[in-house]
Parts: C-alpha cells; sequence; structure tokens
C-alpha cells in the first residue's frame, strides 16, 4: 500500500533588505523635503496673485491707444508708466518669447532641463543626509556646488544655450520697449498702492531670498 504523500515544505519568509520594495525614486525624496514644499507654496501663491493682477489682453493691444511719441522724454515716461502698469502682461511676453525660443530648439530645452534637474536633486533640495555618493565616492556640499557651478558656467557661456538665451531675452526687452513708448498711458489708472507693492510673476524670489537658505538649512540639520 502506497504511503501517503508527503505534506509540501514551506517557503521561508525572508525579512532581509533584499526583499523589501525598493526606494523611493529621487523625484519622490525631492518633493518631500521641506525646502521644495516652501518654494512650490510660494511660487503657488505668487502665480495666484499676478493672474489677479494681470491687466486685461485687450487693454494691452487696444490699437486705438497707439501714438508716436513726441520727444524722447515722452517715450521714456510713457515706456516708465507701462511698466507700472503692465507689469505683469510684460513679464508674461517675455517668458512666452523664452518658450518659444526653447521648444524651437529642443537641445537647448533638454539641456537646460538637465542643468535644473541637477541644482534640484544634487544641492537645493537634497538633504544632507544621506551624502552625496557617485561611483563609489562621497562628494562634499562644496564640492557638488563647485561642481554645479561649473556646468552652469559651461552650458550658459560655452554653448549655444546662452547665445540662445540672450536673444531671446534681447527680443522680449524690445518687444515691451516699442510698446510702452508707443502706448499712451493716459487712460490708465494706477493706485498708489499697487504701484508700489511687489507684485508679479517672479515676486516670491523675494520672498524666497529670506526663508528659502532658513528653510534649506533646516532640512540640512
Amino acid at each position: 500500500m502506497l504511503s501517503a504523500a508527503a505534506a509540501p515544505t514551506p517557503l521561508p519568509i525572508s525579512n532581509s533588505p533584499s526583499s523589501v520594495a525598493p526606494a523611493a525614486p529621487a523625484s519622490a525624496a525631492l518633493v518631500a523635503t521641506p525646502a521644495f514644499r516652501l518654494f512650490l507654496s510660494r511660487l503657488t501663491d505668487s502665480a495666484r496673485r499676478s493672474l489677479n493682477n494681470c491687466r486685461p489682453w485687450s487693454e494691452l493691444a487696444d490699437r486705438s491707444a497707439f501714438s508716436r511719441p513726441e520727444s524722447l522724454g515722452d517715450a521714456a515716461s510713457r515706456l516708465r508708466n507701462n511698466l507700472a502698469y503692465f507689469r505683469v502682461n510684460y513679464v508674461a511676453v517675455v517668458a512666452a518669447v523664452l518658450a518659444i525660443s526653447l521648444i524651437t530648439n529642443p537641445f537647448s530645452l533638454l539641456v537646460l532641463l538637465a542643468l535644473l534637474a541637477g541644482w534640484c536633486l544634487l544641492y537645493l533640495f537634497r538633504p544632507s543626509d544621506p551624502p552625496l555618493v557617485i561611483l563609489g565616492r562621497t562628494f562634499s556640499d562644496r564640492e557638488t556646488l563647485g561642481f554645479l557651478v561649473l556646468a552652469t558656467i559651461f552650458v550658459v557661456f560655452l554653448t549655444s544655450v546662452g547665445s540662445l538665451l540672450i536673444s531671446a531675452l534681447v527680443a522680449g526687452a524690445a518687444i515691451i520697449g516699442a510698446h510702452g513708448a508707443f502706448r499712451v498711458p493716459e487712460d490708465l489708472f494706477l493706485d498708489e498702492q499697487e504701484a508700489g507693492a511687489a507684485s508679479g510673476l517672479l515676486s516670491f524670489l523675494s520672498g524666497a531670498a529670506s526663508t528659502g537658505p532658513v528653510a534649506l538649512a533646516a532640512a540640512r540639520v
């Protein structure tokens, strides 16, 4: 008579680190840092305020409000008033010119994105623990910063990226200068309090300059 089949042997379950799920990617670790969350919060608040302060584009492009300035002083006065009134629109125009220039040059766009990712992942929003290790070598914050600075200088000044950025900024400044000099600002009303306010698409930089280093230092402790 055949003996009963032996019961299957249960497989051992290991709790070693090798069986644990892989660590979160670098992008997830970046989002989890307090400095990065603070930066995103300030950027979102600034964008929301900028949208509220943006002037109607139909008012910006009103052809009946354009005329030739009588003198250089008149053109400078118009430009100064229009800069105060349409500052958010002008920043949007420069950003659009930069975006178009980068989109039409994919190589420059990829290089800038790689450089920005390097700054964010390797220095700006990376916690100091654990240290940065590449190919078995540990890099200090000073060495990482020096490498990123050299890489930025190389990208901006020794490649076509720098000339592309400068050309786009000059084109945007020319558009703003021409519009500001020929747009008659007599029908524009600018509140004194609003004229003194530091708002716009880039206003978050002023707040980030004061609180960013504090948050970054707290994240590195």
